[in-house]
């Protein structure tokens, strides 16, 4: 197999874990606009968008849609994931990596009451 000289893979993946989105309030629950990724996915059909041929994979630790319509995972175009949004007029990370470990504990925590089974 020879590499995909039109699209090349990607530069970047997020790590597995837990994030912020940019609409979290640090005043509110732990889990408000908490995600977790558990993957990055590849679009298998040769006529797809570029811009959606790398999908994140991840799960909101919030009531969401895609819980309340049977605890489905969302997608997110890569570029979109790994991308910068204006904020209170500057630039920030879409998504944030969560690296405290008392917060990530409470994630596990809620990730295994919303996701049992």
């Amino acid at each position: 197999m020879t590499p995909d000289t039109e699209n090349p893979s990607p530069r970047a993946f997020p790590e597995l874990g837990f994030y912020y989105h940019y609409k979290h309030n640090p005043d509110g629950e732990s889990n408000n606009y908490a995600y977790e990724v558990v993957g990055v996915g590849h679009h298998t059909e040769d006529d797809c968008r570029p811009e959606d041929q790398y999908m994140v994979v991840y799960r909101p630790l919030y009531e969401a849609f895609v819980y309340k319509a049977g605890k489905l995972f969302d997608l997110r175009p890569l570029d979109m994931w790994m991308g910068t949004v204006e904020k209170d007029g500057r630039t920030i990370q879409r998504f944030t990596k969560i690296t405290d470990d008392v917060v990530i504990a409470e994630l596990e925590r809620v990730r295994a009451t919303m996701y049992s089974n």
